[in-house]
């Protein structure tokens, strides 16, 4: 892997880790047409300068949970959210490790890529006109959490995955955003550490290029997909997952 396919899968990562598009979907086909191989490490630190991009975008609310969580405070609004991400990662961690090896075959199979991203459409189609006013609860936190443990599914958006349930279970939109992105950070934290024995395989300047080049373009597109989403835009771009998913398929 060059500076310049570096470049590129910087750039996609950035683009489509927080539009609900999948960018483990964009990354795959990319490895895929250009036969790449790039280490499923490299995917990693791509999502782990898109957690630094979460921890600016969510300062204030992830200083206020960490805030309740060192006074063992669970009954503040920011205590029980702390209670809902802990209910919400297990299901995440339980996917991930007993399906990893399974899910990593997926990343070169385009069938299964292309019949994803039509699942991903589906989900975010159904949320147009959804009305969400419910407060997040234990039932929905886990369903939640099912569906970010599925989206390690190449072609499965994270965002649109949670955001989507989320909305479908009738969970207020601002709450549920701040929900799925919080969410994301101990996911992503675990996948970094569980590839980090890998870490010496990367070469260092290609690495540097791709995640700084994720990290800026990442931010543009986190605010960006707020604002669609708070609009009741969010499924707009189930088009565009039908489309590029049936492209896929067409042209396996």
């Amino acid at each position: 892997m060059n500076i310049i396919q570096a470049l590129i899968l910087g750039i996609v990562q950035g683009i489509t880790e927080w539009l609900p598009i999948s960018s483990s979907g964009h990354l795959a086909i990319i490895q895929n047409v250009f036969g790449l191989e790039v280490p499923i490490l490299f995917d990693v630190l791509l999502h782990v300068s898109s957690l630094f991009v979460l921890l600016i975008v969510f300062r204030q609310d992830i200083l206020l949970s960490l805030k309740a969580l060192i006074k063992w405070d669970w009954k503040s609004e920011y205590g029980k959210l702390n209670m809902f991400l802990i209910i919400g990662i297990i299901p995440t961690i339980l996917v991930g490790y007993f399906l990893h090896n399974l899910i990593l075959s997926l990343f070169t199979n385009m069938l299964a890529i292309g019949t994803a991203l039509i699942i991903t459409g589906f989900i975010l189609f159904f949320c147009k006109g959804k009305e969400s006013t419910k407060k997040l609860n234990y039932n929905n936190s886990v369903l939640i959490g099912l569906a970010q443990g599925l989206a390690i599914i190449p072609g499965i958006s994270r965002s649109g995955a949670t955001i989507g349930v989320g909305i479908l279970s009738g969970v207020e939109r601002k709450k549920v955003i701040r929900f799925s992105f919080l969410l994301a950070i101990p996911a992503i934290i675990g996948a970094a550490l569980f590839e980090a024995p890998s870490l010496t395989q990367l070469e260092l300047i290609p690495t540097l290029v791709g995640t700084i080049t994720s990290f800026v373009i990442g931010y543009v597109s986190l605010k960006f997909i707020i604002k669609l989403i708070t609009k009741n835009k969010f499924w707009l771009f189930s088009i565009y997952c039908w489309i590029l998913g049936i492209i896929v398929l067409v042209t396996l």
